[in-house]
């Protein structure tokens, strides 16, 4: 008798692969890869968003204000067991003529090889 064994998804190498296609200009194209359908996504201290459906149309719409991303880079990122830190740096002009430069950690809590959740820390100002 044998048995196969299936082989845990690696949140280090699943994060690495996520953020190479933020990178790459392919950030929906990870969504839909990477993100659970009931995944929940929260920027600071607003209220979470719970779906996938939500969480997509989010991000369609952050996506369809940006009128030129200056710069974008992954500054640092970190895995503790399933939970993943990425510090990125964004420069983006919106289409309504503000130019936006930020930093922001994204936390992501990973399950069964997609994200479950994610919370955006960065300043408001």
């Amino acid at each position: 008798m044998s048995t196969t064994a299936t082989a845990t998804p690696d949140p280090a190498a699943l994060d690495a692969q996520l953020n190479q296609m933020i990178l790459t200009g392919r950030a929906m194209e990870a969504f839909e890869q990477f993100y659970a359908d009931d995944v929940v996504m929260q920027e600071n201290s607003e209220e979470p968003r719970a779906g996938k459906d939500l969480n997509r149309k989010f991000e369609q719409d952050f996506f369809a204000m940006i009128a030129e991303w200056h710069d974008g880079k992954l500054v640092n990122s970190a895995i503790n067991g399933d939970t993943s830190f990425s510090e990125w740096y964004m420069d983006i002009s919106f289409k309504n003529d503000v130019r936006m430069k930020s930093s922001q950690v994204a936390v992501r809590k990973w399950k069964n090889g997609k994200v479950v959740h994610e919370r955006f820390f960065y300043n408001k100002g």
